[in-house]
């Protein structure tokens, strides 16, 4: 499928994975629009992106706003979702509800209720792309909240492909990646737990955001994958 033309939004689209995405999908001709609940970061990633972007601030748990951004953009072709705020990682013994139900009101609950906001839009043809991750497969002590929500963004995969159909619903496991995500850390600490992580690796080394975004516009014109999840994870599930 040749994107030319094709109208792709990425939600979540302004920095790390989801700009990257955007940016390759910009360069396979498609017309891009990001979203995210920052201004300031919605202005920055338009300036890395081709003339005739768009972008949108928008808050992804208020279903009043998602709302009103879908009626704002119109029809597209392509749905992307790939926000999400720092990983809730926590031991069971300093479990932390609020947290928890934070990081399912964005990752999980957010991306249910932009598809059911998107649907009157996204043309028949078309097709809606989650971000999920390896956590539900190989997690680590302290990443229950994490695993549980990877585990139920992949059920979504699958069930909505088959209530959506013929609109096309796949997802993108990533593993751990070079990205804002981990801002938080101090950079002594993030390049060391990079480090760490990638020699475990059978590439020896983490991702890059260009090279997930690679998987994304590769389902958006893939027209015969459906329910798939394509994972990235530098061969994390094998080491």
């Amino acid at each position: 499928m040749n994107l030319a033309d094709q109208r792709v939004l990425v939600l979540g689209g302004t920095s790390g994975i989801g700009l990257a995405t955007a940016a390759l999908a910009a360069r396979e001709g498609a017309q891009v629009v990001v979203a995210s609940s920052n201004q300031r970061s919605v202005d920055r990633a338009l300036a890395t992106l081709p003339d005739g972007s768009a972008g949108y601030a928008v808050n992804l748990t208020d279903p009043a706003d998602v709302a009103r951004l879908f009626e704002g953009t119109g029809p597209f072709d392509h749905l992307i979702y790939t926000a999400g705020e720092p990983l809730a990682l926590m031991s069971l013994d300093a479990l932390d509800l609020a947290a928890a139900r934070t990081a399912f009101e964005l990752r999980y609950f957010g991306a249910l209720s932009t598809v059911n906001a998107a649907l009157p839009y996204l043309r028949r043809d078309g097709s809606i792309t989650f971000t999920t991750g390896t956590a539900n497969y190989r997690p680590s002590s302290g990443w229950s909240v994490a695993a549980s929500i990877t585990g139920a963004i992949d059920a979504l995969v699958r069930a909505l492909a088959v209530e959506l159909a013929p609109v096309r619903v796949n997802a993108v496991s990533a593993g751990v990646i070079r990205s804002p995500l981990w801002d938080s850390l101090p950079d002594e600490t993030r390049e060391q737990m990079y480090a760490q992580l990638g020699e475990k690796l059978p590439l020896g080394r983490v991702g890059e955001p260009e090279e997930v975004a690679e998987a994304f516009v590769y389902l958006l014109r893939s027209s015969y994958a459906t329910g798939t999840i394509v994972t990235v994870d530098g061969g994390t599930l094998v080491a």
